[in-house]
């Protein structure tokens, strides 16, 4: 991996639990829609998280669930502020992961994010439209509720603007106007395929998550070699 210097453009919250970041790299650098990068916060402290933004992008976009204060993502979320407020700057460690988009692949895909795993499923997607592909795909995002949903607009733009692409909002707790599914994600998916063979299935979000929908989806005819997430390299 290589290290880069970044501007910190802004750091916006999109409700109480998630901020998003702009980061400016002052050396371009490659790598492929669904990685990640590592922002360095001490000489052994490296911590990861999904590339929101496409490789075509000038600008990183992240994506950081910090709900608790003194938490781990929290306190990469206050130094990004204060970065920001002193001019300062950050350091990344780039690429890593993966679990990246098969742009050769003519098979249909199958996104699935829980919560802020939007952000690596969103560099995928977004790399897709570029890349001008219409392989079916088929993105679940599943959420606690409607606040947690915090790109919910964009994920339904591209729903309505590509054909290819079905969005299928999951929330466990939902009000009577919701125009999505309530459910629990995995048993939604579980409940909507026989089978998932043929499928290339990108997943991110909690360990816990991800570790009990290969459980599921084993059952139901996954290609392993086929499912791409990072957390299965952590949670063999």
């Amino acid at each position: 991996m290589n290290t880069i210097s970044c501007k910190i453009e802004t750091v916006t919250p999109f409700n109480d639990a998630v901020y998003q970041i702009i980061l400016k790299p002052e050396t371009a650098f490659d790598f492929n829609a669904g990685q990640y990068l590592c922002v360095v916060m001490g000489e052994k402290d490296k911590r990861p998280f999904s590339i929101a933004s496409a490789p075509n992008a000038e600008l990183i976009e992240l994506h950081i669930g910090a709900a608790v204060s003194e938490s781990y993502p929290m306190q990469v979320v206050e130094r990004m502020k204060d970065c920001l407020a002193n001019d300062g700057q950050i350091e990344i460690e780039v690429p890593g992961g993966e679990a990246h988009l098969r742009h050769e692949s003519q098979r249909p895909r199958l996104l699935i994010a829980g919560g802020t795993g939007f952000s690596y499923i969103k560099s995928i997607v977004e790399q897709q439209i570029a890349l001008g592909q219409k392989i079916e795909t088929t993105l679940y995002w599943g959420c606690r509720n409607a606040d947690a949903m915090y790109y919910e607009t964009i994920a339904r733009e591209w729903h309505d603007a590509h054909p290819w692409l079905h969005f299928v909002p999951v929330l466990e707790e939902a009000g009577g106007d919701w125009k999505g599914k309530k459910a629990n994600l995995l048993a939604q998916i579980k409940a909507d395929f026989i089978s998932l063979h043929g499928y290339d299935i990108y997943i991110a979000g909690r360990f816990d998550m991800v570790g009990a929908a290969r459980e599921v989806f084993r059952a139901i005819g996954v290609e392993e070699e086929h499912l791409y997430g990072d957390a299965f390299a952590f949670i063999k």
